[in-house]
């Protein structure tokens, strides 16, 4: 039986449209259960959420302990990548106090779990001030630590300079963890066992659901590691793979499924390897509002994937064709990949496009609202055409990343 603890929150997004109640340890919990785990759940909930909770876990079979709280916490987002505006209730700092023999640990929005375990796995999730896990009292003989790279320099002081491995090393020491894993993005999972260092593959799948893939691996590492008797390094290769399934199909693997399952292996380039951040060019129109929203989302979100982004807009800005043209069209030359907001069919993104396919380059064309008649031309020049912002992003990185 793993004990999962943490938040369970409302989750609303605006594209893909989604509204529903998991959070980082409802997920957990559904994910261990559906792949014929023993679960225990508990958490915090306002009465809503502990309908929903009541029934998912007697439908998916895992048991769940509600904690009574007034008003619970809800989520928004406008798609997977976006920062979610957090809508807070009106308890604060609430803690809860377990003690079991296998814990499943996530960081909390507004409290704290104390846990006393044989073995534990914990994800602090927070980007801005991740927790120690023994800053509350908390203790495990067997200790595993699964969390970003953002996430483990946060915690280790002056650590800009270090390594992955180094990095590894150095946060299982601080923190007394037999084992450390450190999701890498494009680079696939880094693990730390007791001293020995392996990689495990990040997976490429036809669309990204983003919203809780941290949970998922979270979960199924620990029910490899804790339960299944798995080693560190299968456990994460198989978190991996188990993560990739819930990013295409939004949805939870059970063993059948997992096994018919064969998602491609990223393999970066060795260049990229060695630290160059590929250029992508960003095509799109920005004569209105909405537009320059747009453009200015897709860069922010191409540069927190590591990339370096040429944006017409931001890098040579408006002006006649002898100002902007020549520039413009450098700018195409010298990208690795170039990543088109299709909509509307703006006839200097469509030229963009096309000058680039003349010169080989690799095209994401991201577009919702175009029929496929519209984007004939495209298609036939082998672009990739993507409905689905989130994945049109990842597809870009994953092209980048591998030339």
């Amino acid at each position: 039986m793993i004990t999962i603890v943490g938040g369970v929150y409302r989750e609303r997004c605006m594209r893909p449209a989604w509204d529903d109640i998991y959070g980082s340890a409802g997920r957990a919990a559904t994910a261990i259960a559906r792949f014929g785990g023993k679960a225990e759940l508990q958490a915090y909930v306002d009465s809503t959420s502990e309908v929903v909770l009541d029934a998912r876990a007697a439908a998916e079979g895992f048991q769940f302990n509600a904690v009574a709280l007034k008003e619970g916490v809800t989520f928004e987002y406008i798609h997977g990548l976006s920062t979610p505006d957090i809508r807070r209730g009106t308890q604060r700092n609430s803690m809860l106090q377990i003690n079991a023999e296998k814990v499943l640990r996530f960081g909390m929005i507004d409290g704290t779990a104390v846990i006393e375990a044989k073995y534990a796995v914990f994800d602090p999730q927070n980007a801005d001030g991740p927790e120690s896990f023994k800053a509350n009292g908390s203790k495990a003989e067997h200790l595993a630590l699964v969390l970003n790279r953002h996430e483990a320099h946060q915690l280790v002081s002056d650590s800009r300079d270090l390594s992955p491995q180094e990095l590894a090393t150095a946060l299982a020491s601080q923190e007394g963890a037999e084992v450390v894993v450190i999701k890498m993005g494009p680079l696939g999972a880094l693990v730390y066992d007791k001293g020995s260092i392996s990689h495990v593959p990040a997976y490429r799948t036809k669309r990204v659901w983003k919203i809780g893939s941290g949970d998922t691996f979270a979960a199924h590492f620990a029910l490899g590691w804790m339960d299944s008797g798995l080693s560190a390094h299968e456990a994460a290769a198989n978190a991996s793979i188990a993560t990739a399934f819930y990013c295409e199909n939004q949805g939870f693997a059970d063993p059948a499924l997992l096994a018919s399952f064969n998602p491609e292996p990223l393999q970066p380039s060795e260049r990229y390897r060695n630290g160059y951040s590929p250029m992508v060019y960003l095509a799109g129109p920005f004569f209105t509002l909405a537009e320059l929203w747009m453009v200015g989302q897709a860069r922010r979100d191409l540069l927190s994937m590591g990339l370096n982004v040429f944006s017409p807009y931001h890098d040579v800005g408006v002006g006649s064709a002898e100002d902007v043209v020549e520039k413009d069209l450098e700018g195409v030359r010298d990208c690795d990949v170039l990543f088109a907001i299709g909509d509307g069919l703006d006839s200097g993104t469509i030229y963009e496009i096309g000058y680039a396919r003349a010169l080989n380059k690799t095209v994401v064309f991201y577009a919702e609202n175009e029929s496929k008649q519209d984007v004939k031309m495209m298609e036939g020049s082998d672009c990739r055409i993507i409905d689905d912002y989130v994945s049109a992003i990842y597809q870009t990185v994953w092209e980048a990343v591998e030339l």
